[in-house]
């Protein structure tokens, strides 16, 4: 079965298990310092938890609250902090956190203050701010480009998936976003976002 033969649905699987969430990620992190300024003071996650690695007490176990209660934890030590990541199958390519599009501008302007590089796109159906955080690793701030309620998220991409198709389109633009949104007979409230490059790209 070729990948374009698997079926884009927001219909549960006739799986064994069924997932009702993301609960937390766990990364290994360098130390304790530096992920903290990056994590809570520059992305403003609150420190909610720490204790030592129950798998290694020698290491230090920190939970931040990403926003919505979902958790993002990391394995810390006495390591410095590393400039690049490592690829290849398995490996984590980025995270990426939601922002409010009230404080893009902002949280781009802020990134600029601490001295991190970033790129900004317009992925079609959201827009994105990249940069890295103290160990290399992509970290991707996205907003949304129209209001979309949580439950109905998968509905709007399926939506939009199937009209990127009927339109033989490279990947979903905004026109099939805003069709989306329009066929589910929701209300089309848009964002006023800056300018920012189409299509493909990343962080340089």
């Amino acid at each position: 079965m070729s990948d374009d033969t698997i079926p884009v649905t927001p219909d549960l699987p006739d799986s064994p298990v069924n997932t009702t969430g993301t609960d937390h990620i766990t990364i290994w992190g360098s130390n304790a310092e530096d992920t903290i300024e990056f994590y809570r003071d520059l992305l403003g996650m609150p420190l909610v938890l720490r204790q030592p690695n129950l798998d290694d007490p020698s290491q230090t176990h920190l939970f931040f609250d990403t926003g919505d209660g979902r958790i993002l934890t990391f394995f810390v030590g006495d390591r410095p902090s590393a400039r690049g990541q490592r690829g290849g199958v398995g490996a984590v390519h980025h995270l990426c956190f939601s922002v409010d599009p009230d404080d893009y501008e902002d949280t781009m302007q802020a990134l600029e203050d601490a001295g991190h590089h970033y790129n900004v796109f317009d992925r079609g159906i959201f827009h994105s701010i990249y940069t890295r955080d103290n160990n290399g690793l992509v970290i991707e701030l996205s907003t949304d480009k129209y209001d979309i309620p949580d439950d109905r998220r998968g509905d709007v991409l399926a939506k939009a998936q199937q009209l990127r198709e009927e339109d033989g389109a490279e990947y979903a633009k905004d026109e099939h976003l805003r069709g989306a949104i329009e066929e589910l007979g929701l209300e089309l409230v848009e964002h006023d976002l800056p300018d920012a490059s189409t299509g493909v790209g990343g962080l340089e």
